[in-house]
């Protein structure tokens, strides 16, 4: 089923994403050997080992386990916040063996690629930048499913120092999980990304933050229902991994928040005028969008979108 094997992965991070791409990869029929799990925390990584997601645990401060880990490793994922990436590349940058590939899940790809460059410097041609598409409400390694990249996107991000084999191993990881696998530029992604990921999410938190600060905040999550559901669900997320998304794409979201509060300004002008004419223009035309959205998506999956 799966045309990708490994000897030794290794997860920096082994929670939703980094859990799932294990699970994924034991489930769905790819050649594998041992899937080594790293953590900050060694509770973390023991329960990953505990639920079988993992052969092996260590943690980022042992440096014996960590050089045992890395040791003959065929790839490593760095699934920790955006934010802890130069961190962690500085960590194992001096033990990777000359033929490991290392890539990422983070949500973000410029700052990404600069902390790769300054940790590795000319090293950096190991490192090969990916963005997994999906995720879950829930996080955590009990929260990880072997089917969370089933027709998903993964964007990867390839430096122009990459060997195109590096770059293709990466691709067969993720291709091996059922995951669609495309590619575009760092500052594309992040441009993109800020509109379709990380304003959404912002604006999911605010509203949630908007009716905390009211003073008949209990009344109002009392009557709630699907919609408030569905437009806050994504506020359930991690805020450490959010915090670290916006501060790292701040130039990107910024504009996305100033083109949104435009967008609020022209409805809250129409509202104040009582000119439904206006409102109802814009919202059958975001409905008229959001119908061929969904109806791309479906063909796409049911396809199967080339790689681009």
């Amino acid at each position: 089923m799966s045309g990708f094997s490994f000897n030794k992965l290794v997860i920096f991070g082994v929670g939703l994403i980094g859990g799932s791409l294990a699970r994924a990869l034991r489930e769905r029929g790819a050649r594998g050997g041992r899937v080594i799990g790293v953590g900050r925390h060694p509770g973390a990584v023991a329960r990953a080992l505990e639920l079988g997601v993992i052969d092996a645990a260590a943690t980022l401060d042992d440096d014996a386990a960590l050089d045992d880990a890395l040791a003959g490793a065929d790839v490593v994922l760095l699934a920790a916040p955006v934010a802890q990436t130069r961190a962690l590349l500085e960590r194992i940058g001096p033990r990777l063996g000359a033929g490991t590939v290392v890539t990422d899940a983070g949500s973000t790809k410029s700052d990404v690629v600069e902390a790769a460059r300054a940790a590795l410097g000319a090293r950096s041609a190991q490192f090969v930048p990916g963005h997994p598409i999906a995720g879950r409400e829930s996080s955590g390694v009990d929260a990880a499913l072997p089917d969370l990249y089933v027709g998903r996107n993964v964007v990867l991000c390839p430096l122009p120092e990459n060997r195109p084999e590096a770059v293709e191993r990466v691709a067969a990881m993720w291709r091996a999980t059922g995951a669609l696998v495309g590619r575009m530029p760092a500052e594309q992604h992040d441009r993109v990304f800020a509109a379709v990921s990380h304003l959404p999410h912002v604006l999911s938190f605010a509203l949630v933050e908007q009716i905390l600060g009211s003073p008949d905040a209990e009344l109002k999550f009392s009557f709630a229902a699907g919609g408030f559901r569905d437009f806050t669900r994504i506020a359930a997320s991690s805020p450490e991994m959010w915090r670290d998304i916006c501060v790292a794409n701040r130039a990107a979201l910024l504009a996305e928040l100033d083109a949104y509060t435009g967008v609020l300004a022209q409805l809250r002008r129409a509202i104040d005028e009582a000119d439904g004419a206006a409102l109802e223009a814009v919202f059958a035309r975001s409905r008229t969008a959001r119908a061929a959205w969904r109806e791309r998506g479906a063909a796409g999956k049911a396809a199967g979108t080339p790689e681009k």
